[in-house]
């Protein structure tokens, strides 16, 4: 079995905010292609690039109406294409969002569905009949909650019908259980496999499988009179059946990557169902467990909101998943992606240490077993957004989140939140450059551009040695250089004072070679004893670091990679 990704370094690009050659504001395919050879020379391989099928946009493009056509905003087919080929070309790879879950709303598939209960469409989606309460009105199916706190069911009168869907209304879901549609599906993986992609990430993959008998949920209900039971529609059995039949049908035949969505609060036995190198049908899965290790949430507001993060717990969640995994299958590991805050501002410093604390981030994440993935502008340490009015934010999260919470905080209250866990963080416009609108477009953004643009860009960085940039570069190719590739790539992981509340310390070893990566997380100088006397410092996230063990003496945020010569 081949394993090339295993020594890949992915990177995410969110096509919407990337770079736009059109010069309509709007991030497009030929934008990337355009910054090929940028992505090349940093050290990547694997390019992520989300949803860019045709779509209304109700959610960014996963409320696909054509999987077949690319949207107008990004160009057409035939560049898909040519990114493809010009991606190849360089030695880059490319995955795309698969959507298996549900379609839009306005897919020629639902609208034959909604509109013709006998139509072989109609089977592709979720149909229960509503039911009569007490009072004689008429009411969904069961009381399960969608993701979006609303109803898991919408009313069609064409058929007299509620239709299923656990995201927006928009999105139906899809009817796995149907034969028909299942094979339908895994035409859509054949046909971009076949177009030379060479893999996928498998978009809220855990929610194909729904609980047939379609009982009311026993959970207490929220304010809206829903039970927000997810069990009632992920992880269950036949998932894995389906899952099963599309590595069968589909994925076995190509020498590709798999990577499933399978988000927050998936345990690593759980994560062994999809991703066993034996029996799983993906090479590997997402979790979320470690993006909100810093006492914030972006579900709920506090106030005071104490931010500080918990060294220990984020250790601790890398160390069960690589324990849980390492024997038995591969693992991705990551900072954050398009619905999280910028990691910089998260776990690092961008006000007093933004050089150091986002160098810390790198060695810290990117010498870690598995395979790494960046999110785009990661690697010049883009931060959350400066953004100072509401009209600003256009994640539809935010507006819902103040429209139910402006009565109990001010608003500056919930402007700090929002700057702190909107997913407009991570969706401004990449910065390319001190020009207008940050080198992204010749035209105002889709996206308001960060303010900081002028000091944090890729043009400014390329050309400074101690930058944020060249960092990530030289982190890339130590980790792919002959001499190291055997530790960082196979070689065992251990925590070492996984107590500890302020260091975040590792060891690699293989092949006689033995690497640390210790890295201070405080914006203080914190002392910390290795067991080695005799070590080579191969990175720092300061240019001056000399460090003499056994004991450290680690300025903020400084992180060192060490090479033990004992």
């Amino acid at each position: 079995m081949k394993t090339w990704w295993k020594e890949a370094v992915g990177y995410q690009i969110y096509p919407r905010t990337f770079y736009d050659a059109n010069g309509d504001g709007i991030g497009d395919l030929k934008g990337i292609t355009f910054k090929l050879d940028y992505l090349k020379a940093l050290g990547v391989d694997l390019l992520w690039i989300g949803p860019f099928f045709k779509s209304p946009m109700d959610d960014n493009g996963y409320d696909v109406s054509d999987y077949y056509a690319v949207d107008p905003i990004f160009g057409t087919l035939d560049d898909a294409r040519e990114l493809i080929q010009e991606a190849h070309q360089r030695g880059l790879r490319i995955i795309l969002d698969l959507v298996l879950n549900h379609t839009s709303d306005e897919h020629p598939w639902f609208i034959e569905a909604r509109r013709n209960q006998d139509s072989e469409e109609h089977s592709y989606y979720i149909w229960k009949k509503g039911r009569i309460n007490a009072q004689g009105q008429r009411i969904p199916p069961t009381n399960w909650s969608s993701f979006f706190s609303d109803s898991a069911w919408c009313y069609n009168a064409a058929t007299d019908e509620y239709y299923m869907k656990i995201f927006s209304e928009k999105m139906p879901d899809l009817n796995w259980a149907e034969p028909k549609l299942r094979e339908r599906m895994m035409e859509v993986a054949r046909f971009w496999l076949d177009e030379g992609v060479d893999g996928f990430r498998v978009d809220a993959v855990a929610h194909l499988a729904k609980d047939l008998r379609f009982e009311d949920s026993t959970m207490p209900l929220d304010a809206q009179g829903n039970a927000p039971d997810w069990s009632k529609f992920s992880n269950l059995p036949a998932l894995f059946d389906y899952l099963d039949e599309l590595k069968d049908q589909v994925l076995r035949h190509y020498d590709i990557v798999t990577v499933g969505e399978v988000g927050g609060g998936a345990s690593p036995d759980m994560a062994l169902n999809y991703a066993d190198a034996q029996t799983g049908a993906f090479n590997m899965v997402f979790t979320f467990d470690h993006c909100w290790a810093n006492g914030i949430s972006a579900g709920t507001v506090s106030f005071p909101e104490q931010v500080k993060t918990d060294v220990i717990a984020l250790k601790k969640t890398f160390a069960a998943w690589y324990e849980g995994l390492h024997e038995r299958a591969w693992l991705p590991v990551y900072w954050l992606n398009h619905d999280h805050p910028r990691v910089v501002s998260q776990y690092g410093d961008p006000v007093h240490y933004h050089k150091p604390s986002a160098k810390m981030l790198c060695n810290t994440l990117y010498l870690m077993y598995g395979t790494p993935f960046m999110y785009n502008g990661e690697e010049i340490g883009m931060t959350n957004v400066d953004y100072t009015e509401l009209s600003d934010f256009q994640d539809v999260w935010v507006k819902n989140l103040y429209e139910g919470v402006k009565d109990q905080y001010p608003l500056a209250v919930l402007m700090d939140h929002f700057r702190r866990t909107s997913r407009d963080n991570a969706r401004t416009p990449m910065q390319w450059s001190a020009a207008p609108n940050a080198g992204f477009s010749m035209r105002t953004p889709v996206s308001k551009v960060n303010g900081n643009y002028r000091a944090i860009n890729v043009e400014a960085q390329d050309q400074d040695p101690d930058s944020i940039l060249n960092h990530y570069r030289a982190v890339l190719k130590l980790r792919k250089s002959a001499e190291y590739k055997p530790v960082f790539i196979e070689g065992e992981f251990a925590l070492l004072d996984e107590d500890h509340p302020d260091v975040f310390a590792y060891r690699r070893v293989n092949s006689g070679k033995t690497i640390f990566v210790v890295s201070n997380f405080t914006g203080k100088d914190t002392e910390y004893t290795i067991p080695a006397r005799h070590v080579r410092c191969l990175l720092s996230s300061y240019p001056d670091s000399h460090p003499q063990p056994p004991k450290l003496i680690l300025r903020p945020f400084e992180s060192v990679v060490l090479d033990v010569l004992e």
